[in-house]
C-alpha cells in the first residue's frame, strides 16, 4: 500500500483519515527569536500550549495535519518532533521549500543561478539538492523526512526570486515525486502564473499541486477553470477573514461542490499555535478558535447549504490521500 512520511515515521496513506491540509504549528522569525527571546517566551510553555491545542484537534476526529512551514517561515523540526511525540494520535506531515514573495533569502542570493552570468556557465541551484535531501534523507539530522514541497507567489507576481524558488521546487518534485503546495493570491489570479511557469514551462502535472488560499476569492468561475486544469484548490483560511467573510468562503465551497468539484478541494484553517508577528495573547485566542472552526462552524454550514457527507469526505479524506499517494518521480 502507498505510504507517506510523517514526523514520527512512515504510515500507510489509509491511516491519514480526516486531514487538515494547511496548518502551521509555529510561524517564526529566527533572528527575532534568538535576539529577543522575551518575544518567544518560555520554550516549554510554547510546546505545552501547542500540544494542548493539537490534542483538541485530534479529539474532534482529525487524524492528520499538513504543516507547510519552510525556509522563510521559521521551520525547526526538532521542536516539531517533540510536539509530535506528545500527540501520537495526530499525524503531522512537514514540508521542504522556500517562502518568499520577492527576493530569495540572502543565503541563496550569491549562489547558483546568480553566478551564471558572472562565470559564463550554468550554475546549479543549491536549493534543489537541499529540497531533495530533505525528502530523501531527512531534515537537519532528525531523520524526519519532508513529504511535500512548498513555494509562494503573492500580489507582487512572478518576481525573479519567486520564479527561482518555483523552478527549484519543480526540479525537486521531478526528482522525488513529492507533491507541491503553492501559496497563491487568487485576487490577482496568480494561479495562472503558477500554471504557466510550474506546469507549462517546468512540466509539473497540475493534479499534483495544491493552490493554497484559493478560498480568498469568490470568483467561482476562475476557481472552476483552475480545477478543470487539474489543480487542487486549497480552501484553507477558515477563521482568517481578512480577504473575505466566513459566509463568502463557505458559500464558495458549497457552490464548487454543487458544480462537481468536491474532489478538487481540500479544507483547513491556515492556523498557528504561535506567530511571532502577532501579539502572543491575541494569537493564543485566535489559534484555539481557528483549529476548531471547521468542525464547529464550517461543516454544519456546508451541510445546511446542500453539501453531502460524501463530498465532505472527499475534501477531508479522499483528496488529501490521493495527493500523497501520487508521488512518482518523472
Amino acid at each position: 500500500m502507498p505510504e507517506v512520511e510523517t514526523v514520527r515515521g512512515r504510515i500507510d496513506t489509509m491511516e491519514l483519515g480526516r486531514t487538515y491540509m494547511h496548518e502551521h504549528i509555529f510561524v517564526l522569525t529566527p533572528d527575532v527569536q534568538q535576539n529577543y527571546p522575551e518575544e518567544w517566551g518560555n520554550e516549554e510553555d510554547r510546546i505545552a500550549d501547542a500540544v494542548a491545542k493539537l490534542k483538541a484537534v485530534a479529539a474532534q476526529g482529525i487524524r492528520s495535519i499538513v504543516d507547510p512551514t519552510v525556509i522563510g517561515l521559521g521551520r525547526y523540526i526538532p521542536r516539531i518532533r517533540r510536539i509530535a511525540d506528545q500527540v501520537p494520535e495526530l499525524n503531522i506531515i512537514v514540508a521542504t521549500g522556500c517562502y518568499t514573495y520577492d527576493l530569495v533569502p540572502n543565503f541563496f542570493y550569491g549562489r547558483g543561478p546568480a553566478l551564471s552570468a558572472v562565470l559564463g556557465v550554468d550554475v546549479p541551484d543549491p536549493m534543489v539538492d537541499m529540497f531533495v535531501g530533505d525528502i530523501t534523507e531527512g531534515i537537519t539530522g532528525t531523520g524526519v523526512k519532508a513529504a511535500f514541497l512548498k513555494c509562494a507567489i503573492d500580489h507582487q507576481g512572478m518576481t525573479g526570486g519567486v520564479a527561482r524558488v518555483m523552478r527549484a521546487v519543480a526540479k525537486a518534485h521531478r526528482q522525488t515525486g513529492a507533491p507541491i503546495t503553492v501559496h497563491t493570491h487568487p485576487g490577482t489570479k496568480t494561479g495562472l502564473a503558477v500554471k504557466k511557469l510550474l506546469c507549462e514551462e517546468e512540466g509539473v502535472d497540475p493534479t499534483r499541486v495544491v493552490l493554497g488560499h484559493s478560498g480568498d476569492s469568490g470568483d467561482v468561475d476562475h476557481l472552476s477553470a483552475l480545477a478543470d486544469e487539474g489543480f487542487i484548490l486549497g480552501m484553507d483560511r477558515f477563521g482568517i477573514n481578512m480577504e473575505t467573510t466566513f459566509e463568502s468562503r463557505a458559500d464558495t465551497v458549497a457552490e464548487l461542490c454543487r458544480r462537481g468539484y468536491a474532489d478538487r478541494m481540500v479544507l483547513s484553517h491556515d492556523a498557528s499555535c504561535y506567530i511571532d508577528w502577532i501579539d502572543p495573547n491575541l494569537i493564543g485566542a485566535m489559534s484555539q478558535w481557528h483549529y476548531l472552526h471547521i468542525h464547529d462552524d464550517v461543516l454544519p454550514y456546508l451541510r445546511d447549504h446542500g453539501v453531502t457527507e460524501a463530498q465532505i469526505d472527499a475534501m477531508l479524506i479522499d483528496t488529501p490521500r490521493r495527493y500523497f499517494e501520487n508521488t512518482q518521480p518523472y
